[in-house]
């Protein structure tokens, strides 16, 4: 099945086409149903359509698609009936947007203690996942505080989504910035991970001990 939900704004969202298509229906019954019902769908935040284009045999043409919320599909789609396509989008439409959150959690997460990794590999990765950010975090925190983000909040009690970055030392700090830069090198001219992580750990050993001297 194709995607079916999407992101703006670290939000993630679905839309009459896809729920149309995913579910095996007329777009114009979708459009019909979420008109039925918009005082409803807009008790879970305001209801946006906009004009899509899309390519046909006779030229460009446009599409009035409506924009839906988590909430609002969910509502919507208990209204659809139950044929056995429909089912097995429904299933679908719920898992994606488990996965989307999840994408979305660790893109902020990322974003909060490596924007310059995030950036890049945003330009590396034409539909990047959650792994393709989270294994890099993990393995500079791995190499810098000897673990991961989430064991560091779990031994401090820190909610799951609070920036570790204020709990570190300023040479903690100094040197994750620094393994930062290299690594948004190294993605490019090491794509094979673990290798890149052997530079990494290289190149942090060495790093530690000039501080060291020099300290």
């Amino acid at each position: 099945m194709n995607n079916l939900v999407f992101v703006q704004k670290d939000v993630p969202y679905t839309d009459s086409l896809a729920i149309a298509s995913g579910g095996n229906v007329e777009h114009r019954a979708i459009l019909q149903l979420i008109k039925t019902h918009l005082d409803d769908l807009q008790e879970f935040g305001r209801v946006s359509f906009e004009m899509r284009p899309f390519e046909t045999n006779g030229g460009v043409q446009k599409v009035r698609i409506c924009r839906l919320n988590k909430e609002q599909a969910t509502f919507l789609i208990t209204l659809m009936k139950n044929t056995k396509p429909v089912i097995a989008f429904k299933k679908e439409l719920v898992r994606q947007f488990y996965q989307m959150e999840q994408f979305i959690q660790t893109l902020v997460e990322t974003r909060q203690e490596f924007p310059l990794l995030t950036a890049n590999i945003k330009l590396l990765h034409d539909n990047p996942k959650p792994y393709h950010f989270s294994n890099e975090c993990d393995m500079l925190n791995r190499i810098v505080l000897g673990k991961t983000a989430k064991q560091f909040r779990a031994e401090r009690g820190l909610d799951k989504k609070q920036s570790i970055r204020p709990y570190l030392t300023e040479h903690q700090i100094k040197q994750l910035e620094v393994l930062q830069k290299v690594d948004v090198g190294l993605l490019v001219a090491v794509p094979e991970y673990e290798q890149r992580k052997r530079h990494l750990e290289w190149y942090y050993a060495k790093m530690t001990g000039a501080i060291q001297r020099v300290g």
